[in-house]
């Protein structure tokens, strides 16, 4: 099975690269910060305008008809930007569900995504808390093998301080109501999990890019920094905590668009294969994040050192979408089926 991306895919992330180099920079995030809603409404419609909205969604309805294969390179490149806004949260997770529903109370929203009106959020029973509710029209809600849509004018909503002041969280109070129901039975249950992996599959793309950012930052770090007239780069202690990085990094790499592959082509085993690279991703972005701060010396810990945005990032969503129990618990189940085929050819 070739794994390799085509030349097309791979000028698209380049240009959405560049776009998000140029538009996405410390001195916006940091500014953010300090807004009500941490969000930028002219961003939000540049990457609207881009196609980046609707790029899982077919031609015919105003998309790109692209799927996730395509999209997991521009997640990765939301990572390495530490992109605030919702973009994945909206494109590759409620777009889909949005799609997958298809109910008449909810059919007007997906075009307002499309063109950068509208915003919505995903309240799933794997998540304690619902992010960037506040700015969202439209919250899906998974509850009692039903999903609601419930507008967010109409929702109590209860803002929790987190770690990642780029990240808004909030705690949703809410009581079913009939009349919110937009699907149930065999449909719900179905996309309660292909809406789990596509979330943890968005999670494990962005720590690929928080990952490579922050190794990025160290070398450039300590190419400068000089001790005993030397750059401390130089030293095979430093050289080492960035390569063991590295090497995590690489090994995630193909987990990560493996399970890209099996989510666009409705592989029976999807659901491994993500939890295999929510895992692999997250040991990477986790031990860069451990290992910037030590080759950073004291400057590590200080609010000044643009590295605590991208670390703060790569913790937050460490724990959303399934944590590291939770997945392994799903591979666990896989492996030691009784069912399950061993050896060369199945496992291997």
């Amino acid at each position: 099975m070739n794994f390799s991306f085509s030349e097309d895919q791979l000028l698209f992330r380049d240009s959405v690269r560049d776009f998000l180099s140029n538009e996405v920079t410390t001195d916006l995030i940091r500014s953010l910060w300090e807004t009500d809603t941490g969000r930028s409404q002219t961003l939000w419609s540049q990457l609207a305008e881009l196609g980046l909205t609707g790029m899982l969604v077919p031609e015919e309805h105003g998309g790109l008809g692209m799927n996730e294969e395509d999209f997991i390179l521009i997640a990765e490149e939301c990572g390495r930007a530490a992109l605030p806004e919702p973009l994945i949260e909206n494109a590759m997770i409620a777009v889909p569900l949005l799609q997958a529903i298809n109910h008449e109370s909810t059919n007007p929203y997906l075009g307002k995504i499309l063109s950068g009106e509208a915003k919505a959020s995903i309240a799933h029973p794997v998540n304690l808390l619902v992010s960037d509710a506040h700015v969202s029209d439209l919250i899906l809600v998974f509850i009692d093998k039903e999903i609601h849509a419930v507008k967010t004018a109409d929702a109590e909503l209860i803002e929790q301080e987190g770690v990642d002041p780029s990240r808004k969280i909030f705690k949703l109070n809410y009581k079913a109501k009939t009349e919110n129901c937009v699907a149930n039975g065999d449909l719900a249950e179905r996309l309660l999990q292909e809406t789990l992996n596509r979330g943890a599959l968005a999670v494990a793309a962005q720590h690929l890019g928080l990952a490579q950012a922050m190794v990025g930052q160290c070398v450039e770090y300590t190419s400068e920094r000089k001790q005993f007239g030397q750059a401390i780069g130089s030293f095979q202690a430093v050289k080492h905590h960035m390569a063991n990085v590295a090497v995590k990094y690489e090994f995630a790499k193909a987990v990560v668009y493996r399970a890209a592959n099996s989510i666009a082509n409705q592989h029976p085993d999807a659901a491994v294969h993500v939890a295999h690279a929510k895992i692999a991703a997250s040991d990477a972005a986790l031990l860069a994040a451990k290992h910037g701060i030590q080759v950073h010396g004291a400057m590590g810990y200080t609010w000044e050192v643009n590295l605590h945005i991208w670390m703060k990032r790569a913790w937050a969503l460490d724990k959303t979408w399934g944590s590291l129990g939770y997945h392994k618990k799903v591979i666990e189940k896989k492996v030691f089926a009784d069912t399950n085929k061993i050896g060369a050819g199945y496992s291997f």
